[in-house]
């Protein structure tokens, strides 16, 4: 396999390294953390400049939407290995193209994305304040485990029936819910419901394909499909798949992710399946 490789493209292929994954894993934590900080300094400037809060969200979606753009822009112009045969090539620019159109769907999706996030009270302190006292220092609400639990248990299309489900409800629920950004915690069970209503045929199908009674699952596997907790894994998913695949590796083990994310398909996969 390695001589293949290395025929197709001019040069080995690195093999793939976990630490060096985990690693990129935690320099894209930390740019998300920084960006958030960022983003919410530019929204207490943009009040502050008397910018009103629909188009203060006009503004921060489409210079977030500029970034993904650019690393369209990036991604388009990148050429297969010198050297490389005709097949290799033909791949190469295939998988480009396929990169490239979900960067589009991306950046068209993060032009529209944070309405509403200016007029939350934590992005209202004025931009020159006092050092805050500990009394002070503003708060994001907190998730609500038993809200979301119940939130998703009002979906029954996308559960297994309580008797037969695989671990206690809830199992996996804390570490899906600390792929939650803090600015996401407000309103976050209805918009769970809106997801699994979304999807409903495709948790359905889910369900009947991979989850309790189905032969795959008679091999041990598949074990997260019919959990309430896994409207939720799947949401992040879909909405966050590295911050969900960082929190999940330090916290659980990766096969039950790795099942899941193979029978759902992500538009981002990230297992190595």
């Amino acid at each position: 396999m390695s001589d293949d490789r290395t025929e197709q493209s001019g040069s080995p292929l690195p093999a793939y390294d976990p630490d060096a994954y985990r690693e990129e894993l935690a320099r894209i934590g930390l740019h998300q953390s920084q960006a958030i900080e960022s983003r919410n300094l530019v929204y207490r400037a943009l009040a502050a400049a008397g910018i009103g809060h629909e188009q203060a969200d006009t503004i921060v979606s489409q210079v977030q939407a500029g970034a993904v753009a650019g690393a369209h822009t990036c991604i388009s112009e990148s050429t297969a290995p010198h050297g490389a045969d005709a097949r290799f090539e033909d791949g190469w620019h295939e998988g480009v193209r396929d990169v490239a159109r979900q960067l589009l769907h991306i950046a068209d999706t993060t032009a529209t994305a944070n309405r509403g996030i200016a007029a939350s009270h934590t992005l209202r302190i004025p931009l020159v304040h006092p050092e805050p006292t500990p009394q002070e220092t503003p708060t994001l609400p907190a998730l609500d485990p038993a809200e979301v639990l119940a939130a998703a248990e009002s979906c029954p299309w996308a559960l297994a029936p309580q008797g037969e489900r695989h671990w206690p409800d809830g199992a996996f629920l804390d570490t899906a819910l600390s792929a939650v950004r803090p600015e996401e915690h407000a309103g976050y069970a209805d918009r769970l419901q809106a997801f699994a209503r979304k999807h409903r045929k495709r948790l359905e199908d889910l369900l009947h394909a991979y989850g309790p009674g189905s032969t795959p699952a008679s091999h041990g596997r598949y074990a997260l499909v019919g959990q309430p907790e896994t409207l939720v894994i799947l949401e992040r998913m879909e909405t966050a798949p590295l911050l969900l695949r960082g929190t999940w590796d330090d916290e659980e083990e990766d096969v039950f992710l790795d099942d899941l994310e193979f029978a759902w398909g992500p538009r981002i996969r990230l297992s190595r399946r």
